[in-house]
């Protein structure tokens, strides 16, 4: 008998991972990372709950980490199957996963020269030779900052340290890429045995997908239904979440909940509330830093700053993408128009413009760069990642505006719980509800507390994910007849409401836990 076991996003946000078993084959729905803190999140990265060379096939719903950062780890255990996705997420991956390599990497090599780092301490605490060891210590950096890697192995291996191995590699994420296939939306893709997927828009994020597969289970015809990530409907750049799956009857559908129990503003009000947050910001004589996901958000913001310069609604403010990453990134937007909605080939590129580059626009290459602009103090904006603030050069940008009042952080996105961006929303908020009376909360990053001093603004419309009512409503426009559903990715509070709304609009809705397996 078929059945369906749920890995990872399951009563959480990230980790995505399920496995669908059909007797003949097994094959995975995402293959995502854990996010969050990093002990626990390595602790959970590196374990594979299911042996890699089981599983046929891998269904990628889209490029993001937490659907696709562990694609390199499974590939590198003996995995010889296929993954599928959308063109568009196969050339996305292309960056995602290689920039995920080069975090790997680089955290693990810091976090060697911290463990060498306090192995000297310690040797010469007892009794070494304080001398030869604050050479070594001084050694270890290159004029003055910069951390001499190569050496910091080297002395790992001679210190018999238990060093950190990196989760993978860049030559792992290249070896993965390798195994994935690109297919257009709605093309039939055969699995073998009998099997097929078809892949429909998600709404999301380039490429998303809402992957359908059929197989057949003692005879009988069975479909299975993973909607990855729901998008939001009317905005720009995508076409809507799919509807047309002609009253196909679903055995059980995976469905996320990231925003089960919560609304957005409307989508029309993106714009508006965008030019005041702004006109405000620069008659202040600030700048605006907006932490970001590269993919996606970062284009989402450049198309609707985009609109706004070309309405004249704004003060055309110098625009900065500080992101190696979601420069490569809007490259693949640029690349891919054939899934653009009616709207963004009405307003650009029938006009000859590409909706994503404008004269005021300029991207931040060199670190010497993003330096130069932490130091800015003339009104700008600075679109940088990391999109919760965990890491990357937005850090950089915060540290030298976070304390003074003129400017403005801008969060357009989720942030997740044990997040630095959730940190800096909350007090923000509190700052901001308490009108802004007595001193300023403090917020530690970078080994150092700062005072929330600048404004923080929310503008929740941008998300990509689509809250709890338009989840419904995909789910009533798409025809689908469903049996069961399994609410996943979503905090658990967020599932359990998404799950209950579903049950009383009189669907068959249940949240799984972490290792359930269900029959199909």
């Amino acid at each position: 008998m078929a059945d369906m076991t749920f890995y990872g996003a399951v009563r959480e946000v990230t980790g995505s991972m399920h496995m669908l078993s059909t007797g003949e084959q097994k094959i995975l729905f995402d293959c995502g990372m854990y996010q969050g803190r990093r002990k626990e999140a390595a602790e959970k990265n590196r374990h594979m709950p299911f042996d890699p060379t089981q599983i046929s096939t891998v269904i990628l719903s889209h490029a993001h980490i937490d659907h696709s950062g562990r694609l390199p780890l499974l590939t590198s255990q003996n995995f010889n199957g296929r993954i599928l996705c959308t063109r568009a997420t196969a050339d996305a991956c292309r960056y995602l996963l290689m920039d995920s390599a080069h975090i790997q990497e680089s955290d693990a090599l810091y976090l060697n020269y911290k463990l060498v780092r306090n192995a000297l301490s310690q040797n010469s605490n007892q009794g070494g030779s304080r001398k030869a060891n604050k050479k070594i210590l001084k050694e270890l950096k290159r004029k003055g900052h910069r951390i001499d890697f190569d050496r910091v192995a080297r002395l790992v291996k001679k210190m018999n340290i238990d060093g950190i191995e990196p989760l993978y590699t860049k030559v792992d994420a290249e070896d993965a890429l390798e195994f994935i296939e690109g297919y257009p939306y709605r093309h039939e893709i055969s699995l073998g045995d009998a099997a097929t997927c078809r892949l429909y828009e998600a709404g999301h994020i380039l490429g998303s997908s809402v992957a359908m597969v059929k197989f057949q289970d003692n005879g009988q015809s069975k479909t299975i239904c993973y909607t990855g990530d729901i998008g939001r409907y009317d905005k720009p750049i995508l076409r809507d979440p799919s509807k047309n799956f002609n009253g196909e009857e679903v055995d059980l559908l995976l469905m996320e909940s990231t925003y089960g129990n919560r609304f957005h503003d409307a989508v029309v009000d993106l714009k508006p509330r965008l030019q005041e947050v702004l006109t405000e910001t620069f008659e202040r004589g600030g700048a605006v830093i907006i932490p970001s996901f590269a993919y996606g958000r970062t284009q989402e913001l450049l198309y609707v700053l985009h609109e706004l310069y070309n309405e004249g609604a704004v003060q055309p403010v110098p625009v900065y993408v500080d992101s190696p990453l979601a420069t490569n990134i809007t490259k693949v937007f640029g690349e891919h128009p054939e899934v653009y909605d009616d709207e963004t080939h009405e307003t650009f590129l029938e006009k000859g413009q590409n909706p994503f580059t404008f004269s005021q626009m300029n991207f931040v290459g060199s670190v010497e760069e993003s330096m130069a602009l932490n130091r800015d103090e003339t009104p700008h904006i600075v679109i940088s990642a990391s999109g919760m603030c965990e890491a990357g050069r937005v850090l950089h940008h915060l540290r030298h505006k976070i304390h003074n009042p003129k400017h403005t952080i801008l969060v357009v996105g989720y942030m997740a719980q044990h997040t630095l961006g959730r940190r800096i929303l909350e007090l923000g908020t509190e700052y901001e509800q308490s009108g802004r009376s007595g001193h300023p909360p403090l917020v530690k990053f970078l080994n150092k507390e700062y005072p929330l001093a600048a404004r923080v603004v929310k503008i929740g419309g941008f998300s990509a994910h689509g809250d709890r009512d338009e989840m419904t409503r995909f789910l009533k426009e798409s025809g689908l007849s469903v049996k069961k559903i399994a609410v996943v990715h979503g905090e658990e509070g967020q599932s359990l409401a998404f799950a209950e709304h579903l049950n009383s609009e009189r669907y068959n809705a249940f949240v799984p836990t972490v290792g359930e397996t269900v029959p199909i």
